[in-house]
């Protein structure tokens, strides 16, 4: 049971970076992204702007989601446990520099668990 719900928990936060750099990557310049850019006090304009940065930052969070993925294909819980860590590490590095929660909540806390359950696999 516990390695059912390891999975589960790592699988939801391989989901949940794929999402985030789809949308950086891909879909900011979009109208599905414009209430994240009110969110950010943004304007279209600076929007804009900023997207080369936000599309960086998507190409980071693939890098986490797809290190979470070898770690998963391989059985390697030692690169899960990393990942996981790094994801960890973004989420507050977004909370320290965007002064927001929702990174600590969509990042930290989902790896923070998920790391519970990978540290006990």
């Amino acid at each position: 049971m516990p390695k059912t719900i390891m999975d589960g928990l790592v699988l939801a936060v391989i989901a949940v970076h794929l999402a985030i750099a789809i949308v950086e990557m891909l879909l900011w310049n979009t109208r599905f992204a414009a209430s994240m850019h009110r969110e950010l006090g943004l304007s279209e304009d600076e929007a804009n702007k900023v997207a080369p940065i936000v599309a960086n930052a998507g190409l980071y969070n693939a890098f986490l989601a797809v290190g979470l993925i070898w770690g998963y294909s391989t059985n390697t819980v030692e690169i899960i446990r990393l990942f996981v860590i790094c994801v960890i590490v973004a989420g507050i590095f977004g909370f320290l520099t965007l002064r927001s929660w929702k990174p600590l909540a969509i990042q930290s806390v989902p790896g923070a668990i998920a790391l519970l359950f990978v540290w006990n696999a």
